[in-house]
């Protein structure tokens, strides 16, 4: 039996079989956790209807959710709500940003329009989702929210991103502080880099996984595993003293402040 035995998750975001998101699941089946699932639309339906049979989960446990609508947000709750009379644990695996903010300079690129869109699907989504999840959350119930190191350092492309990850931490923060009482627990991972659907539309993405390999302590970047099974404690109880905190899986990269070449 898992040490997630029991509980039971929704997890927001998942686009392939290389999102973090997938991570996350398959770290959570494995230890015992029963799954749903959101999808953006019909044409992401069908890998993620794909991800839940390969874990074994109830298909019906699968329900549309474009996260600028709070009409397709409630209804993930309420339909969800005819299935489980609680819920343990919120993942929220979303971000993005128009293609043209994600290339160049900042100043260059940044529009009002693109702040607005990156803000709106990447942080507010948070806010959003746990706001309607409330009702149904107990009070040993986790959300865990998916962020990156350019939330504080400045990482070329990544421009808008970076700005919509600090405010998705900032909402952690004060999610932590409000739902606190209530005893649920509020989370992020800080991700390194790692090759993903998502992470496909930043320009120079090749030269930040080349960076994260010659940076970091290990050498190497991380997977969607090693995201998964520490997301899998982190939603658990045995992370029951744990919350509004960042936790980083780089690989360490995040605590180097130079680099030079080995040779």
């Amino acid at each position: 039996m898992g040490f997630m035995a029991g509980k039971r998750a929704l997890i927001v975001g998942v686009a392939s079989d290389r999102s973090i998101a997938t991570g996350i699941a398959e770290a959570f089946a494995r230890e015992g956790a029963e799954l749903a699932f959101t999808y953006q639309n019909d044409k992401l339906k069908g890998r993620v209807e794909k991800l839940s049979e390969r874990l074994g989960q109830n298909t019906d446990l699968l329900f549309q959710c474009d996260v600028t609508s709070d009409e397709e947000i409630d209804a993930v709750f309420e339909n969800l709500g005819k299935h489980w009379d609680k819920l343990d644990i919120l993942v929220h695996s979303v971000g993005f940003a128009p293609r043209d903010q994600l290339e160049g300079g900042f100043t260059e690129s940044i529009t009002r329009e693109g702040y607005a869109i990156s803000h709106d699907i990447s942080a507010y989504s948070l806010a959003a989702l746990a706001k309607a999840a409330l009702p149904m959350l107990s009070d040993k119930s986790a959300i865990l929210a998916l962020t990156y190191n350019a939330a504080v350092q400045v990482v070329p492309n990544y421009n808008v991103m970076g700005l919509a990850k600090a405010s998705l931490e900032s909402c952690v923060r004060f999610l932590a502080s409000d739902l606190g009482p209530r005893g649920v627990r509020v989370n992020a991972i800080s991700a390194g880099a790692i090759k993903t659907l998502a992470a496909a539309g930043i320009a120079g993405f090749r030269k930040m996984l080349g960076y994260a390999e010659k940076a970091s302590p290990l050498r190497r970047t991380v997977t969607i595993e090693e995201v998964g099974n520490t997301a899998a404690f982190l939603c658990s109880d045995l992370a029951s003293g744990i919350t509004g905190e960042t936790t980083f899986v780089d690989a360490g990269v995040n605590i180097m402040g130079m680099v030079f070449d080995e040779d």
